[in-house]
């Protein structure tokens, strides 16, 4: 696996190239600057999970299509550890295992996300038709849904439009383990 910074540069350049879009045109899709799109691409710059999400956004596609490369479509098993796949992709208070990165045949990508404490983060609204699902697996978090906080505890799951502001915290003093379905509805 590249490191993420590699792969993320990697990622938005073969994006802008496919969609042949210059730095300002990729910065008014995205609304992430010009200044930091241009790090980014050169691997001077960790971007944020929300960063990211961003970019994904402006440009239609997946979060995990940033993190990982995509998987190898002939293999119908797939067998993967998150121990092996958790990293700390950005500056953010949180590790990523993407346990099923996105695959056009699914429409959706899976993420084992693990918030540290004091771990607090609000979403933009993703792109249309968007919905997720989140399963805790260990500890406490408090989810944005509607405009208030919900607590979740282990064992909790929610589905929510993922297309709407939403947002994620940990103000306990453990990690909270969650599992996070992200479900693309493209057909819409």
């Amino acid at each position: 696996m590249q490191e993420p910074n590699q792969q993320i540069a990697k990622t938005l350049k073969s994006l802008r190239a496919e969609q042949g879009w210059s730095l300002d045109r990729t910065a008014k899709e995205t609304g992430v600057s010009k200044a930091m799109l241009g790090q980014i691409e050169r691997g001077e710059s960790s971007p944020t999970i929300a960063t990211l999400w961003k970019i994904a956004g402006g440009f239609n596609t997946s979060l995990s299509s940033f993190l990982e490369i995509a998987p190898d479509r002939a293999q119908e098993t797939v067998i993967r550890s998150a121990t092996a796949l958790r990293s700390q992709p950005s500056p953010d208070q949180m590790l990523v295992a993407p346990l099923f990165p996105h695959d056009d045949r699914f429409g959706f990508e899976m993420f084992e996300l693990t918030l540290l404490p004091g771990y607090e983060r609000y979403s933009e609204p993703h792109e249309p038709g968007v919905t997720e699902h989140v399963v805790v697996i260990s500890g406490v978090m408090e989810l944005l849904i509607d405009g208030a906080w919900i607590t979740l505890e282990k064992g909790a799951a929610v589905r929510f439009a993922g297309d709407k502001p939403h947002g994620y915290r940990n103000l306990h003093s453990e990690p909270a383990v969650i599992h996070d379905v992200i479900h693309y509805d493209r057909d819409r």
